[in-house]
């Protein structure tokens, strides 16, 4: 995972003199707020997916976190163009970050640091990996709770709250899965590692309330609008943990997981343990726009010519 570029604070800089301060504030205390956004390459252009709605999040992440972004929306997407094009990639993971860097003081409260800021474009395949879309994969429910409203921001991306996150996907991996579900701090569903969770029992699509400490997910709203699009009925709920067993499918959604099915949760099948119907068909259509054989009927994508260069990814 490598680039020729990344921008910081204003410049482009090479990858490799793309660095921090060792007493950067951030890099103690997860100071820091971000984004994960996609670009797909459609007949020879770079399209991001929902630029501007990851811009919006990352705005208000930084107003939770109170670490002002030096960007607005329009500058966040002009940066993310130079970026593509400067690194000759049409598809790649973009990672934009603001952070404190270094100031005068250690202490907690880190308002007196620098905001500085950085994007990167890099070459990403599936998350999860390939086969995983149409295999699904086999998850666990974790020992690790989200933490609950009073305790963190989690509709915000601040990047000291994915030490819970990491802990997660860890003692999955550690298990033999590929991921873990979380539960919030009242015992319900609240979502994976870094994935928001659809369940599907009898053709009725359930996901999990905001109010169940979870990342309101762009990708997320995404697939809500296409499933209520193709007539499935969408309900955001309570979901208790007795429903991932019940249901008939479930997927993960996120721009780096994309959607991907859940083949077993807790080593138990679900469903009969294959991709199902109703997470083919949204599949089909998220991933027929994301490569331009559907129309883009709501607008998601926002297209930039990157030239093709000598020797670097496409």
């Amino acid at each position: 995972m490598k680039a020729d570029y990344v921008w910081k604070n204003g410049e482009m800089l090479p990858w490799e003199r793309a660095q921090v301060h060792v007493m950067s504030h951030a890099l103690h205390y997860g100071s820091s707020v971000f984004e994960g956004v996609r670009a797909y390459e459609i007949r020879e252009k770079s399209a991001i997916m929902c630029g501007p709605e990851h811009y919006e999040r990352l705005l208000f992440s930084c107003k939770v976190a109170r670490i002002p972004s030096p960007l607005s929306v329009g500058q966040w997407m002009e940066v993310t163009a130079d970026t593509l094009r400067a690194n000759g990639h049409r598809s790649a993971y973009i990672r934009p970050l603001v952070y404190r860097g270094l100031g005068p003081t250690m202490g907690l409260d880190g308002r007196g640091c620098p905001s500085e800021a950085l994007l990167a474009s890099m070459p990403w395949g599936a998350y999860l990996g390939e086969d995983a879309l149409v295999q699904g994969v086999d998850v666990q429910v974790s020992s690790w709770r989200r933490s609950g409203s009073g305790a963190a921001s989690t509709l915000a991306k601040i990047g000291g709250q994915y030490v819970n996150s990491q802990s997660i996907v860890m003692e999955a991996r550690d298990n033999g899965m590929s991921e873990g579900i979380a539960l919030d701090g009242n015992g319900l569903v609240s979502e994976g590692s870094g994935e928001n969770v659809f369940i599907v029992c009898k053709k009725e699509i359930f996901t999990p309330s905001l109010s169940s400490s979870i990342l309101c997910g762009i990708t997320r709203n995404c697939v809500m609008r296409i499933a209520r699009d193709l007539g499935y009925t969408v309900t955001e709920a309570s979901v208790p943990r007795e429903m991932l067993y019940l249901a008939d499918e479930i997927f993960f959604t996120g721009t780096a997981v994309e959607v991907c099915p859940v083949r077993s949760v807790d080593r138990m099948p679900v469903g009969n343990g294959q991709r199902g119907p109703v997470t083919r068909a949204i599949q089909e259509i998220y991933f027929g726009i994301m490569r331009g054989t559907h129309p883009d009927k709501w607008n998601w994508l926002t297209h930039v010519s990157v030239p093709a260069r000598q020797g670097a990814p496409a």
